[in-house]
């Protein structure tokens, strides 16, 4: 399903963003070495829940995973690089991690995902990583408004990923999203300009790049849910949603501090 929301609901789509944003901020802020990746995931319920939101996660149950996730935020560590379910882990200095999260708040879904590293030993290979996705996900964003289609974004996204000499998988990409999380049109992160759905006002897009150093296969972890690089490399993973309007596109996922 492709849902185009009303100009009136994007208020309520900026209200969602902003909480999300201002959520993976304030967790940010808080990850230190020795912070428990299950002390995250309660941080997230408890600031979920005073905010009114309702959580995307907690019984979300997709053919790609293994029963209801059973957690408020995905927290990806080092070689993994989706779907991270959280776990009785303390983070190490040097650890990259990736906070993945989606609320739904007033009614519209907003997503968004960060990748940094904890403590004070970044790998110059993981910083490199990190800003790849980052630099991709700008790209996407700015291939994107009133009139293009899904490959001008796929293409722009895949083209900086390419360039930063990185394998592309397309098994999981961007997605639309709404009332729900999860929605057609799919992103590949990689694709041909000139191709695809046409964008038009009012349609919400999650876009996120996500790399892994030296490969492009995944491997699912025991838990059903978190994906790793099957090399065991390091993963970065960065993600907006948005909202095409009449003047090109909105990022809704920024944070107010």
């Amino acid at each position: 399903m492709i849902e185009i929301l009303k100009r009136t609901d994007l208020p309520r789509a900026r209200k969602a963003g902003a909480l999300v944003a201002d959520i993976l901020q304030a967790v940010r802020s808080r990850s230190e070495v020795g912070t428990n990746l299950l002390e995250i995931d309660a941080w997230t319920r408890s600031m979920i829940v005073d905010a009114g939101a309702v959580s995307c996660y907690v019984d979300y149950e997709p053919s790609f995973g293994r029963g209801p996730f059973g957690h408020y935020i995905c927290t990806s560590v080092n070689d993994a690089v989706l779907h991270g379910c959280p776990r009785d882990h303390a983070l190490a200095d040097g650890d990259l991690l990736t906070l993945d999260l989606a609320v739904s708040l007033g009614g519209v879904v907003a997503d968004s995902a960060i990748s940094f590293v904890v403590g004070q030993s970044a790998r110059p290979d993981d910083l490199a990583l990190i800003d790849a996705t980052e630099r991709a996900l700008q790209a996407g964003i700015a291939a994107a408004g009133p009139g293009a289609r899904i490959g001008d974004l796929s293409h722009a996204i895949g083209t900086v990923l390419d360039e930063a000499g990185y394998q592309v998988s397309t098994d999981f990409g961007g997605h639309g999203v709404g009332t729900t999380m999860h929605q057609d049109p799919h992103i590949p992160n990689k694709g041909r300009a000139g191709r695809g759905y046409t964008l038009r006002p009012g349609l919400l897009l999650a876009l996120e790049p996500w790399v892994m150093a030296d490969t492009d296969r995944l491997v699912t972890d025991d838990d059903g849910w978190t994906l790793r690089s099957v090399t065991g490399c390091r993963t970065a993973h960065s993600e907006h949603t948005i909202a095409i309007t009449d003047d090109g596109a909105e990022i809704l996922t920024l944070p107010t501090r």
